[in-house]
């Protein structure tokens, strides 16, 4: 029994030792969801440093995962970073990229991503999104947000609105695509009101041949849809 008890602790630190002493071979990345990339293969392999040195054919117990982890999550364009390595030293970092919902236009570029924070914009890939343009502030994107989802969650609005313009009174505007008129949400009270009065008044004047006659559509009262002709 004796022999037995050293004879498995002498393999137990063989091959601790030797598993320990592995070399990490070049990381594995996976991106998770959109195949759209606004961060490349070649940004997260730059990120996967530690003390300023690349992971590869370095020792795997010198190799510290949640600090690997912390330097994906501190890009602003990944929303999640797994890191796992496997017993021969495989490194594998999954990334879930954030998802942009519109573009915001004014002096400063830059996108709202779906949780209705900054992302910056990729020299990568551009995502066709709708723009925001007007008074903008990007530590007050609330207004904005909140269109932008909905315009995001609409198979109607997602067709169609291109630009979401924000006043200096926080009311809000909306261009459609094939269309020159200004529509006037006005505030977001009754958002989902307003809304479906946009498309009750967009199928009568499809309908009517009449979407070419109008200036403005003011949607800022619930009951009613007002409209200029030009």
């Amino acid at each position: 029994m004796a022999l037995l008890l050293m004879l498995v602790g002498f393999l137990y630190a063989f091959s601790s030792v030797r598993n320990a002493g592995r070399k990490v071979v070049t990381p594995a990345i996976k991106f998770v969801g959109d195949d759209n990339l606004f961060v490349t293969h070649e940004t997260v392999s730059k990120l996967l440093i530690q003390n300023q040195e690349s992971v590869t054919n370095k020792p795997k117990d010198i190799i510290d995962l949640n600090e690997l982890e912390s330097a994906l999550n501190s890009n602003s364009m990944i929303k999640q970073a797994q890191v796992f390595m496997s017993v021969d030293g495989l490194i594998t970092a999954e990334i879930e990229q954030k998802k942009p919902i519109a573009r915001v236009s004014t002096n400063a570029s830059y996108y709202i991503d779906e949780t209705g924070s900054f992302m910056p914009l990729s020299t990568n890939y551009t995502a066709r999104v709708p723009l925001v343009t007007g008074n903008i502030e990007k530590n007050d994107l609330v207004n904005v947000y909140t269109v932008a989802k909905k315009v995001q969650e609409d198979d109607f609005l997602m067709t169609h609105v291109t630009v979401i313009h924000q006043n200096q009174d926080k009311t809000i505007d909306l261009k459609f695509r094939s269309h020159d008129f200004n529509i006037h949400l006005g505030s977001l009270n009754l958002l989902d009101k307003k809304i479906s009065n946009l498309k009750a008044f967009y199928k009568k004047a499809m309908k009517d041949d009449m979407l070419a006659d109008y200036a403005l559509v003011n949607l800022k009262f619930d009951k009613q849809v007002i409209c200029t002709k030009k």
